[in-house]
């Protein structure tokens, strides 16, 4: 195939000879990006919509996570964790402070935090609750995304995430979501975790009841059942606060984060609990290679900074209900609902009014780059430095593509 190379198909196409088929992205070649926008080869100018699920809360190329990243890639990457390196302690005690948690453990995606906080959860029930050996449970709910690890797809209920993976890693019990009496009924003298996103972002921007988390958390303290929060994707003031506990001050024994940690330009998680519960883990029990890389630590370093000092919690709060009330001013009949909280939005489109797919295509041709999730659902969470003409902009747009 003889393509000019500066032409996005060129793109597309060596991705599609020469990758696993393992994702069906929008049509579209990202060369560029500078805040909220994006450009593909042509010079084509988009909105970004999904900020890499939540991983660019900051905005693209952030000049100081940027700065960051260059001046620590001058003097020191790696050490790996058989040495001290002078980047560490600094992050992981800014990082205690920012999530009120007593102590880290760094690793590099998302997936890996949610398989540490297992590590600990079950540890934690082996050696404080003194559960039967290989007996621990961890509950999780209907719908869940939590990374594609075997262990973590082995409990998943996404048919296209589970299906030919198996067999599932045995110990975890599924209940639905936002169900407390499902929850109750669910725990065993061996329950010894509650895994939970705080809003379920691949179901498609599911929000809980009001009070879900608090009465959650009264049911595992009454039970001695430790709550772990997957705020991955709804960390780092994309629902209008630092972290999704904080709307109902529900602090989890476990909590795990990543994306935005990174600051959109280098992979950076960890999973975050009391010094009680973290002296269960020792030397030799966990580890990696490149968590807690002296890069990583600077950059994730500068991401927090850019969250805490550009108030970014209180301009999602705010350009969420500004854009969450000019969805609704459409009044369209191919709107099933509208929800969302901060920045974290969805729009669940009518039976009968085709697949979101032909929307997120659609909005693609008018410059705005959002993505569908589960066939009637379109997701919105644009970088949190987004503003409010921007926000009327792109209110403009949606409604042009359900015109």
């Amino acid at each position: 195939m003889k393509v000019d190379v500066q032409n996005s198909t060129y793109y597309m196409h060596l991705e599609e000879e020469y990758g696993a088929h393992n994702y069906h992205p929008i049509p579209v070649v990202i060369s560029r990006a500078e805040g909220v926008w994006v450009w593909d080869p042509e010079g084509r100018k988009y909105m970004d919509c999904l900020s890499s699920y939540s991983a660019v809360n900051q905005g693209h190329r952030h000049p100081r996570v940027i700065a960051a990243l260059r001046e620590q890639a001058e003097r020191l990457t790696l050490t790996s964790r058989a040495f001290h390196n002078d980047r560490l302690g600094p992050f992981l005690k800014k990082l205690t402070e920012v999530t009120q948690m007593e102590m880290a453990l760094p690793m590099n995606t998302g997936a890996e935090a949610v398989e540490t906080a297992i590590k600990i959860a079950r540890k934690w029930g082996y050696k404080i609750k003194r559960v039967p050996d290989q007996k621990a449970e961890i509950i999780v709910c209907e719908e869940n995304f939590h990374g594609r690890t075997t262990t973590i797809v082995g409990f998943s209920t996404d048919p296209g995430s589970r299906d030919g993976f198996g067999p599932p890693t045995p110990g975890f019990k599924i209940i639905p979501y936002n169900d407390i009496g499902a929850l109750e009924k669910a725990i065993t003298p061996n329950t010894v975790g509650f895994l939970v996103e705080p809003i379920q972002g691949e179901a498609g921007v599911k929000v809980p009841s009001p009070g879900y988390l608090r009465e959650a958390k009264s049911v595992c303290e009454k039970h001695n059942v430790l709550l772990m929060l997957d705020e991955i994707q709804t960390g780092f003031c994309r629902t209008g606060k630092m972290f999704a506990w904080m709307h109902e001050e529900t602090k989890p024994d476990i909590l795990m984060v990543g994306k935005a940690l990174g600051g959109g330009v280098y992979p950076v998680s960890a999973a975050l609990a009391s010094k009680d519960i973290m002296s269960v883990i020792g030397p030799g029990d966990h580890g990696s290679t490149f968590g807690g890389n002296p890069l990583a630590c600077a950059v994730a370093t500068a991401a927090l900074d850019v969250l805490i000092d550009e108030k970014l919690d209180k301009r999602a709060e705010a350009m969420g209900e500004r854009f969450r009330e000019g969805l609704r001013a459409m009044r369209s009949d191919k709107v099933k609902e509208i929800r969302g909280m901060g920045l974290l939005n969805a729009i669940e489109i009518e039976p009968g009014a085709g697949q979101a797919r032909q929307y997120t295509e659609k909005l693609k041709g008018l410059g705005v780059l959002a993505k569908e999730t589960h066939e009637v659902t379109i997701r919105f969470a644009p970088p949190l430095v987004i503003g409010d003409d921007q926000i009327d902009w792109l209110v403009e747009k949606i409604g042009e593509a359900f015109a």
